[in-house]
């Protein structure tokens, strides 16, 4: 059976630009640590009920005034094929103004929003209109193209309405759920369905824990709310699962815990602070615990641990089996990383493993993104950092900090600092990504590498 991201095509809902929102911080002082508004404590306490006997109404009334239009202006260079002929190339272009429309959350009341990052990409003008149809110039805050959230923030003439945060990891599959937005410039549309999975992974390159619905979403909705029946916020409506780029049956949140956490880095940090656990493996089944000869069917098993990472320091091993991180249970990878999302660098968490079929309770401190490293064929290497990023003009790929091949030591040189960009073809996003990799080839294996040296130049070497 193929997987499940073979079977949709996953259109991320280009053009849409919304936003809402939900009071983000008590104190007007955003320079401070926020406080974000909770859910109530009989989150998740439902009744069971048929449809017919839900009242939808409250909830729709209080989420289309936290939902926001937004419209992107983006200007692109279109060139003339036949002016290039005669003028050369790079000539003769013509500027060409292209709209793009969506929706987003509003999140304070001082004018707040938060929506996807595809949404606001590229944007030379960013115009968000109300539910009462005011319009307003809207600035970027910042964004995380990872996660594919970004902030706004207007400048209203009054109070605005803003959507309160519940607690994602609360959220229980079949509870009920609408989803808010502006789909083909339909304003202050609201669409009802059921939570149809949690911690969903559709193998994308960023967010690997989405909150699934059948609430239909369509073109427009990116950024748009998905609130429970009490008209809290608990995802912002991203990706569509379809084949013809329209909704068909399944729709994709970022969940609530992720983004708020992501929110508040960007207001207090400026950029989003990531903790890492550094732990390399594989979520356990039937066949696969079968094969690595353990009785244990649920969890993530270790099969390496990345070198300064907190994980190694805090003494997890290969062959631990992790059940639980503080009192999230973990039965999957999406699971373990959507809980990691929601942490920093130098937070603590209770990780519980199963070793030699007993459990044990380790604390854990989370290490920056950028402080581990992993050898890949004689190759010591790390994550790059933001002036990598900037320098090189590219959003992923690791860099060679040290090289420890014997036969490789000739070109140390050339090889230092240089970055890698794909192994056999991969994307070597980060790290983890290549001990992931790693794992699965032969040390004796050959791969063909892709690279980007001191210089700027893309090259490839066989190793």
């Amino acid at each position: 059976m193929k997987r499940f991201s073979s079977l949709f095509l996953v259109a991320l809902l280009s053009g849409a630009t919304t936003l809402g929102g939900y009071k983000l911080f008590i104190e007007k002082d955003f320079g401070k640590k926020s406080i974000i508004t909770q859910a109530s404590e009989n989150y998740g306490k439902t009744v069971a009920m048929g449809a017919e006997n839900i009242d939808f109404t409250a909830a729709a009334e209080n989420a289309v005034h936290t939902v926001v239009h937004v419209k992107n202006v983006s200007v692109r260079t279109v060139y003339n094929p036949i002016m290039e002929y005669f003028y050369g190339s790079g000539r003769g272009g013509q500027q060409q103004e292209q709209v793009g429309t969506g929706s987003g959350v509003i999140i304070s009341e001082d004018g707040y929003i938060v929506t996807n990052n595809h949404v606001i990409k590229d944007a030379s003008d960013l115009e968000v209109t109300l539910n009462n149809k005011k319009v307003y110039k809207a600035k970027l805050i910042g964004t995380d193209a990872k996660m594919d959230i970004a902030v706004l923030k207007i400048d209203a003439d009054e109070k605005l309405p803003y959507s309160t945060f519940a607690d994602s990891d609360q959220v229980r599959v079949g509870e009920w759920v609408l989803a808010v937005g502006n789909p083909y410039n339909l304003t202050s549309t609201v669409t009802a369905g059921i939570v149809s999975a949690k911690a969903r992974n559709l193998d994308t390159n960023g967010i690997q824990s989405f909150i699934q619905t059948d609430a239909a979403v369509n073109p427009g909705n990116s950024g748009g709310a998905l609130v429970n029946t009490r008209g809290e916020l608990i995802g912002i409506n991203t990706m569509i699962s379809s084949q013809t780029g329209s909704y068909v049956g399944y729709s994709f949140a970022v969940p609530s815990n992720i983004t708020r956490k992501i929110i508040e880095d960007i207001m207090e940090f400026g950029n989003v602070q990531r903790g890492v656990l550094g732990v390399v493996g594989s979520e356990l089944n039937g066949p696969t615990s079968k094969e690595l000869g353990i009785k244990q069917t649920e969890g993530y098993y270790i099969s390496s641990v990345i070198k300064n990472s907190g994980a190694e320091k805090a003494g997890l091993k290969k062959g631990d089996v992790i059940i639980k991180l503080d009192n999230q249970p973990i039965t999957t990878y999406p699971e373990l990383t959507g809980y990691i999302s929601t942490k920093r660098p130098n937070d603590k968490i209770q990780v519980t493993v199963i070793r030699d079929g007993k459990n044990q309770v380790i604390p854990v401190s989370l290490v920056k993104n950028d402080v581990i490293n992993t050898d890949f064929k004689g190759l010591e290497l790390e994550n790059i950092n933001a002036n990598d990023k900037k320098r090189f003009k590219i959003d992923y790929g690791v860099k060679i900090k040290e090289v420890n091949n014997d036969r490789l030591k000739p070109y140390q040189n050339e090889l230092n600092g240089s970055i890698i960009l794909t192994i056999d073809g991969a994307k070597a996003t980060d790290v983890e990504s290549v001990s992931k990799l790693a794992n699965n080839k032969d040390e004796n294996q050959g791969v063909s590498i892709e690279m980007i040296n001191k210089m700027g130049q893309i090259i490839r070497i066989i190793i």
